[in-house]
């Protein structure tokens, strides 16, 4: 043979090589990333967002409309119980309390000449020049016009009282928290005024979904975190509201945080409630669901390398993982990426995690 022969046999052999290697690697299972299902401690909570909001909250509404003509207060002042915050205009009553003092005034000046009067007499009537009868006509007299002058002192209060009410004053102290309304604005007896939050302690307010709110009750605890900071702090679950909201499907909850820190009025903050404590329960990642909304399964590689369906019951709660709650065993191979394969088909494994 020649050379020529011993590279085309050479060739020929590679060649049968080559078609044997390919049909060899395509008869090959083909490789399932899986991940061994492994009893982990694991909690349901409910992830919502809260806000900061005082203990007590306290809308200041006018007792009589007008027009504003001062504000005393703004949004972030501290005021004391019963300190002004703000006047309404009341020309009106202030000119019925100046005529209400006047006439206080005449009712006195009127009293005194009766007193005199009385004493007059009285000195007239010892000396016996004057009668018993004027004598009790000045007494009487003088009582009336004490009367007169009582009667006009309380209407006089009562006019002051009025002009008072158009000064707007503090309930309690407090904060301010909002104030919505400008100087010039005519306002009525529904408008707020001001918002007052109390100085003592806050909650946290947060809307959680109808479906999971049924669960959460008060009592239980909670973490929460203020937005952009790392610390994560204690709470607990202070209130629920048996009311659901028709705009957005969700009850109000407050909670108590077990202390203040930065947790001030208006700061939205990550609130993790833990409606069940760790147990020991089996998670898949969601993605190796098959059909989950309807008829859950998994995929599972049996010892024999062959893939089976394996129909699960998952907990219907809000988590990153899905909560298997039967159908599955520890130590059993659920395959991550189930559209890559069907139920007896004959695969090979490729690691052991997510």
């Amino acid at each position: 043979m020649g050379r020529r022969s011993f590279l085309l046999i050479g060739l020929a052999v590679a060649a049968v090589l080559a078609i044997a290697l390919v049909a060899w690697l395509a008869a090959r299972p083909p490789v399932v990333r899986v991940a061994v299902a492994q009893p982990q401690d694991t909690e349901l909570v409910v992830a919502v967002v809260g806000r900061v909001r005082p203990l007590e909250r306290i809308e200041v509404l006018p007792v009589n409309p007008g027009q504003v003509v001062r504000l005393l207060s703004d949004e972030g002042d501290i005021v004391a119980a019963g300190e002004p915050l703000g006047v309404i205009k009341s020309v009106d009553e202030e000119a019925q309390t100046e005529a209400e003092q006047a006439r206080v005034a005449a009712a006195r000046a009127r009293a005194a000449e009766a007193r005199q009067a009385l004493s007059r007499t009285t000195q007239l009537f010892e000396r016996g020049f004057a009668s018993q009868a004027a004598l009790d006509q000045a007494r009487a007299a003088s009582r009336a016009a004490d009367a007169e002058v009582n009667a006009a002192a309380a209407t006089a209060r009562a006019a002051s009282a009025r002009t008072r009410e158009f000064t707007v004053t503090a309930p309690m102290a407090g904060l301010v928290l909002a104030r919505p309304i400008d100087p010039g604005q005519v306002v009525t007896a529904t408008t707020t005024l001001f918002e007052l939050g109390s100085l003592t302690g806050v909650e946290i307010e947060a809307e959680v979904d109808e479906a999971y709110a049924g669960r959460v009750k008060p009592g239980m605890t909670a973490r929460i975190s203020p937005s952009g900071a790392k610390a994560v702090e204690a709470a607990t679950v202070s209130e629920v509201s048996p009311k659901v909201d028709a705009s957005t499907g969700g009850r109000l909850v407050r909670l108590r945080p077990a202390q203040a820190g930065e947790l001030v009025p208006g700061r939205s903050v990550d609130v993790t409630i833990v409606v069940v404590p760790a147990e020991r329960r089996i998670v898949v990642p969601r993605q190796a669901l098959v059909e989950a909304t309807v008829d859950p399964k998994v995929h599972v590689v049996e010892a024999d390398g062959v893939v089976r369906a394996r129909a699960v019951r998952i907990a219907d709660w809000p988590s990153i993982d899905a909560i298997v709650e039967s159908g599955l065993s520890g130590g059993e191979r659920v395959v991550l990426t189930p559209a890559e394969t069907r139920p007896g088909a004959k695969v090979r494994v490729q690691g052991a995690g997510r």
